[in-house]
């Protein structure tokens, strides 16, 4: 199993998880957690996803996951699970 970190950040509108979700399901990447809050009218979403079965690179998807951002007025960040957890270990 490849897993990435997700995360979203923007202003709070409708649709920013339907849009997401709809990405990935359709690049064959499976949510295996999600959680998000909406604090002070500011979006936050961090998803563990697997990337085993994507139809696209890691560096491809990552740019992908950001132009969608650019799209939907968020911030989408990918990183590889070992180095998510590495810059956080300490």
């Amino acid at each position: 199993m490849k897993k990435c970190v997700i995360t979203v950040i923007g202003k709070d509108t409708v649709g920013i998880i339907a849009k997401v979700c709809t990405f990935l399901a359709e690049a064959g990447i499976n949510i295996l957690d999600i959680s998000q809050t909406v604090t002070g009218g500011i979006f936050n979403m961090m998803m563990i996803v697997d990337i085993s079965n994507s139809s696209e690179e890691f560096n491809v998807l990552s740019e992908h996951l950001e132009n969608l951002g650019k799209d939907i007025g968020v911030t989408v960040k990918c990183q590889r699970e070992e180095i998510f957890d590495m810059m956080h270990r300490l």
